[in-house]
């Protein structure tokens, strides 16, 4: 299976020009222009290379149609990327640079501020030696994350419009703006997209396919302080951040992102603003089993009644919002698509790489809205900050397990 590897680093680099970062300060969606620019520069594309309808709605979502060739009865497939790329660093301009064959030492982002790519840091770049790799200039993101998904699955799209010879069912796609602000699943209309399962492409190394994430709340803990001139403050005055303090050292030691790996939950204090009257604090829980997260909620809840009885009524308000939760019980029933990711993904020369997701995907939020939704490989590393990389060769694989996915799905 040939993928042209001209015009697929074409067009990831193409996609990597538009400034799409997320907002979450803007409640509209989507919440930045750019990711309706590049919505409806997409759109023009799909159109050009032969997809049906193709679609974008007035919040930047972008659906199309890649219709049935065979008379079979086929499950529809969907196959899902996001537009838009992090707010967390720097998002333009990007100016991706190619390494052309990876010697296996440094790689100099940036000469002037001395930005560069080691494995020492990073040893996954060792096993990219000799391959060709997409990296930045030290100063933004790259944006793999998840343009390199939409490439996939576009490239795979214009695959199978070509090669009319590979029988395949209706297959629909969507690009969805905001998921790194964790809204792109809200607006999906999973009824109109009619797929009986998909796969979001939007994963990192080669070979990871995902179908376990956390539950996720989000909390936030106001405090409620009292400030007195600090002179005459003895016996008076009540520091909110004092107390802040106390919250962070009583969570569980060892329980922190920084600590933790794997299945391992963990509390993450990743916000703190305020002054001795008042503050908030903000906490992301997250655990895979979902006793365990309904525990640490618990946990919370009952640290703020012993704030409360120790500082005085009304000094801790908790605010916890459940985000989405594990996808696995959803998945669990039709573990036969997982079964043709990994077949699609060996016939291609990948090793299936099952792994737990250490964060959310479109996918745990849509496999709740009845789309069993599963995450895939993109081949990127780093994403959200400016030592991201994406080596090319495992771009490639990505495209070429879509195709390989939706050439052997069956009726089941």
């Amino acid at each position: 299976m040939e993928i042209n590897k001209e015009k697929l680093v074409e067009r990831f680099i193409r996609y990597t020009s538009f400034d799409t970062q997320s907002d979450s300060k803007n409640s509209q969606c989507p919440s930045t222009q750019g990711q309706m620019v590049l919505a409806m520069h997409i759109a023009e594309e799909l159109k050009s290379i032969g997809l049906e309808e193709v679609q974008v709605d007035k919040h930047g979502y972008v659906t199309a149609t890649l219709p049935s060739n065979c008379g079979q009865q086929l499950p529809v497939l969907g196959f899902i990327s996001h537009l838009d790329t992090s707010p967390d660093m720097a998002g333009t301009p990007v100016k991706p640079r190619l390494v052309k064959a990876y010697d296996g030492k440094d790689i100099v982002l940036n000469a002037e501020t001395g930005i560069v790519l080691s494995p020492h840091d990073f040893p996954e770049l060792e096993a990219y030696v000799g391959q060709e790799l997409v990296v930045t200039d030290g100063l933004t993101l790259l944006g793999a994350d998840d343009k390199a998904g939409i490439t996939a699955i576009i490239s795979a799209m214009e695959y199978l419009i070509k090669d009319t010879e590979i029988p395949h069912g209706k297959v629909r796609i969507a690009f969805t703006p905001d998921e790194e602000i964790g809204r792109s699943a809200q607006l999906f209309d999973v009824k109109a997209f009619g797929a009986d399962f998909g796969y979001t492409v939007d994963g990192g190394e080669i070979g990871a396919i995902e179908y376990e994430n956390f539950n996720a709340a989000n909390v936030n803990v106001k405090i409620q302080g009292r400030i007195v001139h600090p002179g005459t403050a003895k016996g008076k005055m009540v520091n909110a951040l004092s107390i802040a303090a106390d919250w962070q050292n009583l969570l569980p030691a060892g329980q922190r992102p920084e600590y933790t790996e794997g299945y391992e939950g963990f509390f993450h204090v990743n916000k703190l603003s305020g002054n001795v009257e008042s503050a908030i604090m903000s906490i992301l829980v997250r655990d895979h089993d979902r006793q365990s997260f309904e525990k640490r909620k618990a946990l919370l809840e009952s640290m703020a009644q012993t704030f409360n009885l120790k500082y005085g009524s009304g000094t801790i308000e908790l605010e916890i919002h459940d985000l989405y939760y594990n996808m696995r019980e959803k998945i669990q029933p039709v573990m036969h698509i997982i079964d043709l990711a990994c077949e699609a993904m060996a016939a291609v020369g990948v090793e299936p790489k099952i792994k737990p997701i250490r964060g959310g995907t479109d996918g745990a939020r849509l496999s709740f809205m009845g789309l069993p939704c599963p995450n895939l490989f993109t081949g990127g590393h780093n994403f959200h900050g400016k030592f991201e990389f994406l080596p090319i060769p495992s771009l490639i694989k990505s495209a070429q397990t879509v195709v390989e996915i939706i050439r052997r799905a069956k009726t089941k």
